[in-house]
Formats: C-alpha cells, sequence, structure tokens
C-alpha cells in the first residue's frame, strides 16, 4: 500500500536537547514501520537543520526526493509540558515546509492513501498544495489527523478538512472544542462519533483519550478500547503513531476492535520510549 502524506517537518526543541518531528513526519515515520511504503512531501531550508533532516529521513525510510529545499528555514518548534505532562508547542513560522509544492512525480505514485492535518493548512498556499495533492488522485481515500495547535486553525478551515476527509482522528480535546466552534452540546463520544460521522460522511473516525483509551467509530459500529498501562517517557508523536496504526488496521480490513487495540498498543509503546519516532517493532506492540 502507498501512502502520500503532505505537511510538516521540523526540530522540536526540548530544554536540553533537540528532536526531529513534525506531526506529519512522525506520522509517516511510524506508517512505514507498520510496512507502507510512504512518500513524505515537505520541505526544509539550505541549512544545518535541513540537511541533517534530509538524512534522518532518508534513514527511516522515507524517500528524500520528495523532501525539497527552500529558501526558508528549516521548521522549527520549541516544546514545553505542563503541570500533567502534556505536551505545549510554540511554532516558529513561516517555516520551510510552508513553502511545499505539489509535483507531477509525486502525482504519478498514484497513492492508495493521502495523509493530512491541520498546522499545514492554515496559509492559502499550503492549503492549495493539499487540494492539488487530493485532485491528483481521485480513487486515493483521506486520512485527516486534526491536531489542533494554537493559532493554527479556524473554525471555517477545520470544516472544510473534515469534510473532504473519509477518515478522521482526533484527541478527547480536540472533540470537545470542535462541538464548542459548532454551537452544538458536547454530551458523548459516542453521540460525537455519530453526529459527525453522518455530517461529514466519514468512514471511521478514532478518538484518543490518553489513559482512558479510545473510541471509535467504523461504519455503524461504535466501541471503546482500553489503554495499555505504560511508564510515559514523553506523549510527543504518540498520537501520530496511533494515526498511523489505525489507518494500518482500516487498510489491512481488520475488525474495529483490532484496529482500535493495536493503535492503542502503538501509541502506548512510543510514549513509553522517549522522543517522537523511537525504534519499536510491530511484534513489540503486540507483545504489551
Amino acid at each position: 500500500m502507498t501512502i502520500v502524506s503532505i505537511g510538516e517537518i521540523l526540530w522540536d526543541l526540548f530544554p536540553a536537547t533537540q528532536r526531529l518531528g513534525g506531526a506529519t513526519f512522525n506520522f509517516s515515520v511510524h506508517a512505514r514501520k507498520c510496512g507502507h511504503d510512504v512518500v513524505f512531501l515537505s520541505a526544509v531550508g539550505n541549512d544545518a537543520r535541513g540537511h541533517e533532516a534530509i538524512r534522518r529521513a532518508a534513514d527511516l525510510g522515507l524517500p528524500p526526493q520528495y523532501i525539497q529545499t527552500v529558501d526558508f528555514p528549516t521548521g522549527r518548534v520549541t516544546v514545553g509540558f505542563d503541570a500533567a505532562g502534556h505536551p505545549d508547542f510554540v511554532m516558529h513560522r513561516p517555516a520551510a515546509y510552508d513553502q511545499v509544492v505539489m509535483t507531477d512525480a509525486v502525482a504519478a505514485c498514484k497513492p492508495d492513501w493521502i495523509y493530512y492535518g491541520t498546522l499545514h493548512q492554515i496559509y492559502p498556499h499550503t492549503l492549495e498544495q493539499t487540494r492539488l495533492l487530493i485532485q491528483s488522485a481521485p480513487g486515493a481515500r483521506k486520512f485527516y489527523d486534526i491536531n489542533l495547535r494554537r493559532d493554527c486553525y479556524t473554525p471555517d478551515l477545520l470544516w472544510q478538512l473534515m469534510e473532504q476527509a473519509d477518515v478522521v482522528k482526533l484527541n478527547d480535546t480536540e472533540a470537545a472544542e470542535i462541538d464548542r466552534m459548532a454551537g452544538r452540546p458536547h454530551t458523548s463520544f459516542a453521540e460525537f462519533t455519530a453526529h459527525w460521522s453522518e455530517r461529514m460522511n466519514w468512514q471511521a473516525v478514532a478518538i484518543t483519550r490518553g489513559a482512558d483509551g479510545c473510541s471509535v467509530r467504523v461504519g455503524g459500529t461504535y466501541l471503546e478500547a482500553p489503554s495499555y498501562r505504560i511508564e510515559v517517557a514523553d506523549t510527543v508523536g504518540a498520537g501520530d503513531s496511533f494515526s498511523a496504526a489505525f489507518l494500518h488496521g482500516l487498510a489491512s480490513d481488520w475488525a474495529p476492535a483490532k484496529c482500535a487495540d493495536f493503535a492503542n498498543r502503538v501509541g502506548a509503546l512510543v510514549a513509553s520510549k522517549p522522543g517522537g519516532i523511537p525504534a519499536w517493532t510491530v511484534a513489540e506492540a503486540w507483545s504489551l
């Protein structure tokens, strides 16, 4: 199976270190670990961080020719943590990944799935590149990982991105925010997934809920899957790995419960290791 993902590659700047990341980049690496061919469309700057990002991406199995080099700084985000250990992100933009351009070479990949998020779409240029990507592959299914970041979305943008998706992943906080923006009561995850799946014609939706596991609706089936208890190293990248694992299950035609369970396993495994793209294997996830 071939996945084309479009979005950000950047360096997460922690107080004592820096790590390569970005939601779309993280997802792409984790989807590759699940065994899929992944074309990651993004851009870096002609600087030391950009050169290292391309080298690392190639080492992780992502074809480097689809990561463009532009005259903007390679993306950066300062990462902090709140009292509960949840990450807080400060974006430094404009960045190189905001300048990415859709190409004929990407269109020729003929993907089975297209993955996109919200952060990358806030500028008209990048939103247009995603539109061109989707237009170039009319048979591809669209996976939208909502991933809300402060000052990087508007209600109108969210409705547009939600409407073109076939499958959506978000977390419990984002679900409440979407209902708030829509001016509707936020009563339960079952009701949320039923309402928005019908309104947006989604085939599937998954809500991650931290220690409470996840809520999933696939077609007419709704279920809640428990989490796996692990010692958390950090949660950066855990949601991105959940998305990759959930898409893997759907693409493999697994039953909804198996999709949810595998995604929970992978998300927990990644959260148990430092960094957004730690080393892990499918066998390791099943052994939790």
